[in-house]
């Protein structure tokens, strides 16, 4: 059963921001990490999705500005290499505060698609009060570029709380080699749950909506998202 939503544009100290919660808000919380597309119109339409199950979503800006919805791919790309990998997860964290703060959840994970997996994957290792971990296709190369200066997959294995990542074997940026290497750090871990899915054929970037014109894409979407909305549910849910 879907909830009636609100939806706002908003600055937390300073940094874009975009919320999307149930009428009234809730205790549970989602910190949504985009892909290259920035906050474009579908991740508007994920967060949405989030917050129609009664999880507040709260989207951080990469590019402090710019999206897919005013800028060219080409020019979003161009940003990439600019991403200092301190500053954004000082600035997700930052979001976090507030999603745990003046949001008023008492529980939140955090999601990412691609450049954004990544850093759930960082941010999931490096702060112990997300109550879940989600990584679609999460961009973890096979050559690192000099702006990643953190080690995603040594920081997956620092994560205590469940973990869902889905992974394309059609990767054109990230071999089989890490992800065997990502698996295998979260498979290592003590404490938390991992729920790995492994999409044959499906390429970087299956979920976003511009990439099923490929039957392959559509149909991983399709399997991986209600599992995921199910999963953000039972792991954000403050009471049993």
């Amino acid at each position: 059963m879907t909830q009636d939503i609100e939806t706002s544009r908003l600055t937390v100290n300073g940094l874009n921001a975009y919320l999307a919660r149930p009428a009234g808000g809730s205790e549970s919380g989602m910190l949504l990490l985009p892909m290259v597309t920035g906050i474009g119109e579908q991740l508007r339409e994920w967060a949405g999705a989030i917050a129609a199950i009664g999880v507040t979503a709260l989207v951080w800006d990469p590019f402090h500005g710019p999206s897919s919805d005013d800028t060219s791919m080409p020019d979003l790309l161009a940003k990439m290499p600019e991403l200092d990998d301190a500053i954004a997860l000082d600035e997700q964290t930052q979001l976090l505060d507030h999603l745990l703060g003046e949001l008023g959840c008492v529980k939140a994970g955090v999601i990412g698609w691609c450049l954004g997996g990544r850093f759930a994957l960082i941010l999931g290792g490096k702060d112990h009060r997300v109550a879940n971990v989600v990584a679609y296709h999460p961009t973890v190369p096979g050559e690192t570029p000099p702006n990643h200066t953190m080690d995603a997959i040594a920081h997956a294995g620092l994560i205590k709380a469940p973990v869902m990542t889905m992974y394309p074997t059609a990767d054109e940026l990230v071999p089989r080699s890490r992800f065997d290497e990502l698996q295998s750090a979260l498979q290592a871990r003590d404490t938390g749950p991992s729920l790995i899915h492994v999409y044959p054929a499906a390429e970087h970037g299956f979920a976003n909506k511009t990439r099923h014109g490929e039957p392959v894409n559509a149909e991983a979407f399709a399997i991986s998202w209600p599992q995921v909305l199910e999963f953000i549910r039972v792991t954000t849910k403050t009471c049993l």
